[in-house]
């Protein structure tokens, strides 16, 4: 990405869960980077999961948003807003036009029937049987390369971590990686900021955008990507939604205010001691740090 090309970002939560302190450092490092360096941000609200859609996980987003004291310059104002104009249902076709131009690649699609953890293997059948997922077929010896803002250059083996990634889901509709490169094409972004768990994702779509022309300025001279650190638990597992125990309302409800937020964004920075009460001071205190 040449420097001198505005900046453009977004924040790309799921509302299949109640947002917890991993989400919140997330959010706050990519506005950080993005307004330091004057750019735009996007709320791109990743709905396409419907079967743990929630309308509470919904409302819980925008909660979170204000609580953190984080504005963004496009994106829906409300759950009613994003429902009616922005939900990604309202892109389905953008996503299917894509699906067709990868099933003519030949040899990159086959179809399976198989459970998404591939406990129950069956054999491959035709794209066009129902119920059927597609799963791009990675070579075994494919890797991925790219800069990371956060660690410099950065090789991923994608034929060994994710062979065969799922592209279009049993009920037709497109999975997150196509859908993500759609939406950030469509966009524009380019800087995308996720965590240290999601390389081989970025390596996915880098590799999978390759394969058409529409698809193709997806790539990482292009986009500065930056993959930071994750949060654990007490116990060293990442905070995810999927284990988030009964009662849990997410971060806006268990801490006291949104200092443990920008108190572990300073962590993450390894910005020396001072204020992080705000977002203010935190944004004083990584200038000042940056010189």
């Amino acid at each position: 990405m040449v420097h001198s090309v505005p900046v453009v970002s977004r924040l790309a939560p799921t509302p299949s869960g109640f947002l917890h302190l991993g989400n919140a450092v997330n959010f706050t490092l990519t506005w950080l980077l993005t307004r330091r360096a004057g750019g735009t941000l996007h709320l791109r609200i990743d709905d396409l999961d419907r079967a743990r859609f929630r309308p509470i996980y919904l409302d819980n987003i925008f909660q979170t948003l204000e609580w953190l004291g984080l504005d963004y310059d496009h994106g829906p104002g409300g759950p009613g807003d994003f429902e009616r104009y922005y939900s990604q249902r309202h892109h389905l076709p953008a996503y299917e036009a894509v699906l067709q131009q990868l099933a003519l690649v030949p040899g990159l699609l086959q179809a399976s029937t198989r459970s998404r953890t591939g406990a129950t293997p069956a054999a491959t059948v035709p794209l066009h049987t129902p119920e059927a997922a597609w799963r791009a077929r990675v070579p075994p010896d494919t890797e991925i390369s790219f800069p990371d803002a956060a660690r410099g250059l950065t090789t991923v083996p994608l034929g060994a971590l994710m062979p065969d990634f799922v592209v279009r889901k049993k009920d037709g509709v497109a999975a997150y990686q196509v859908a993500s490169v759609v939406d950030d094409l469509r966009l524009g972004t380019n800087l995308l900021v996720r965590g240290l768990d999601l390389q081989a994702s970025t390596a996915a779509q880098l590799w999978l955008a390759r394969q058409l022309p529409e698809t193709a300025p997806f790539n990482a001279a292009r986009i500065r990507f930056h993959h930071h650190n994750l949060l654990l638990t007490s116990d060293g597992q990442k905070l995810s939604k999927s284990t988030q125990a009964g009662g849990y309302s997410g971060i806006v409800n268990e801490a006291a205010g949104p200092r443990v937020v920008y108190e572990a964004v300073a962590r993450l920075l390894a910005l020396p001691p001072g204020p992080a009460g705000s977002l203010r001071e935190l944004a004083e205190r990584w200038r000042a740090a940056a010189g």
